[in-house]
């Protein structure tokens, strides 16, 4: 199998639990191998210790120590966790492997990116697309969570957590987690509110970015809007403050192209240049260049666009 999607979608955990409802917690580490990223992957781990672990024939316990029947299947499980990291060589030789002993071992993998893996060896697995869990199945989790920790938070501060993960589950609870310890080690503790959570996930409030469309002439909801004075001056202002507040400035770059492309009031043309501002810009971040430099010569050169 090929479990394949964007992360904290649930795939790891997925395959774990079937294992386990499959064989048992005797049976499980005799059956189950897993290897994640931390674990060397190169073709001399897949030649040694996979190999030897494929090859060998599995055993069978009819009643487990719980005293529990398990439907135990005559095979055993390999699960190879963010395989998109293995080099092409150790996939080649897992392919090998995966013929040879197909009869009394099955292999799981497990990747982001499933374009990484190797076509011949993508050919022999079913594949499984985990898409970004549904915002409703991911609150009421979230919500027991809440509860069971006796989280206090504010109102919308949920909803604003669940936004920002984007459907990973993972990182929502990281989110929570780490609020909870920042305002749990006040005196007294206080609740959780959303400032702390943007302070946190890295994702600059909306505020601040309408603040950089305005210095630039271009209203967050109208478009292009010839009534608002943009200077160099205002720019390089709204820039320094951004900076001064130490946002990231490639994360600012994604949330400027995110709330001037969709505006549906500035022409295609003006669009369009200002998408080729954004990403000259990104790869000087890359490159190494200056953050607030970079950001503001992207700025300087979008607002010249939206003035045309």
């Amino acid at each position: 199998m090929l479990f394949y999607g964007p992360p904290g979608t649930g795939k790891t955990s997925t395959i774990l639990a079937l294992a386990r409802q499959l064989f048992g917690p005797d049976l499980f580490r005799s059956r189950v191998l897993e290897l994640n990223a931390s674990d060397e992957r190169g073709i001399t781990v897949v030649r040694e210790k996979i190999k030897t672990f494929a090859r060998e024939t599995p055993r069978h316990v009819s009643l487990s120590s719980d005293g529990k029947t398990y439907p135990c299947p005559p095979f055993k499980l390999i699960i190879l966790d963010e395989a998109d990291s293995m080099t092409h060589d150790a996939q080649s030789a897992l392919r090998r492997i995966m013929e040879t002993y197909s009869r009394i071992t099955r292999f799981c993998l497990v990747c982001n990116y499933v374009t990484r893996i190797i076509e011949p060896l993508a050919s022999r697995c079913s594949k499984f697309r985990f898409k970004p869990l549904a915002q409703g199945s991911s609150q009421a989790r979230m919500e027991m969570i809440v509860k069971a920790e006796g989280v206090d938070i504010e109102d919308g501060v949920l909803d604003r957590i669940l936004e920002l993960a984007g459907g990973d589950l993972r990182k929502a609870i990281t989110f929570l987690q780490t609020a909870q310890r920042l305002h749990g080690a006040t005196s007294p503790p206080t609740p959780i509110s959303a400032m702390s959570i943007h302070e946190i996930s890295g994702v600059v409030p909306d505020t601040t970015i309408h603040s950089l469309l305005r210095s630039m002439g271009v209203d967050p909801f109208s478009g292009i809007d010839l009534s608002i004075r943009s200077t160099f001056d205002t720019v390089r202002t709204a820039v320094k403050s951004i900076s001064r507040e130490g946002w990231s400035a490639g994360q600012v770059l994604e949330q400027l192209h995110d709330a001037l492309i969709p505006i549906p009031t500035i022409p295609a043309m003006q669009k369009s240049q200002a998408a080729l501002a954004i990403a000259e810009c990104d790869k000087g971040l890359c490159e190494g260049g200056d953050e607030e430099l970079q950001l503001l010569d992207c700025c300087l050169r979008i607002r010249e666009v939206m003035g045309r």
